[in-house]
């Protein structure tokens, strides 16, 4: 709403990223928006699936694998993620609870984005640990 009393319009691209990914370099984003600009859809910056996925249930003694998730045709998705403001209003008003960025909003609405090899180092601080690896990372960027 606030893009709009701005004076956005429905045919201006919005870039929407998540804070906790806070190694975002200007190259990524570009890549991006070289890859999204003509796209009638968007996208978003994801990387391909490297790691085998597990499908968890719950035991009495703890978590136990249900089964081997096959990885092909899979992708992390990362941000930023881009997409028209006249599609991403919408998508954001429709979305349930289930949606968890707004690519999937953008899904539920019938559309398939465009999905852009992003890097490793554009990973998420969720863990205490990944700060370290944050703190790390930013000092071998210093020339």
């Amino acid at each position: 709403q606030e893009l709009v009393a701005r004076g956005a319009q429905p045919h201006d691209w919005v870039l929407v990223h998540d804070a906790a990914r806070c190694l975002l370099r200007p190259e990524w984003v570009d890549r991006l928006i070289d890859a999204c600009c003509d796209d009638e859809v968007g996208g978003l910056l994801a990387l391909p699936l490297a790691d085998t996925l597990k499908q968890s249930v719950a035991a009495q003694e703890g978590m136990r694998v249900q089964s081997t998730v096959a990885r092909d045709g899979k992708w992390a998705a990362q941000t930023p993620q881009m997409f028209r403001l006249g599609l991403l209003q919408p998508a954001l008003a429709h979305a349930g609870a289930e949606v968890t960025d707004e690519s999937g909003a953008v899904e539920a609405l019938g559309h398939a984005p465009r999905l852009v090899e992003g890097v490793l180092e554009n990973f998420k601080l969720t863990w205490p640990q990944d700060f370290d690896l944050a703190q790390r990372l930013l000092q071998d960027r210093r020339p």
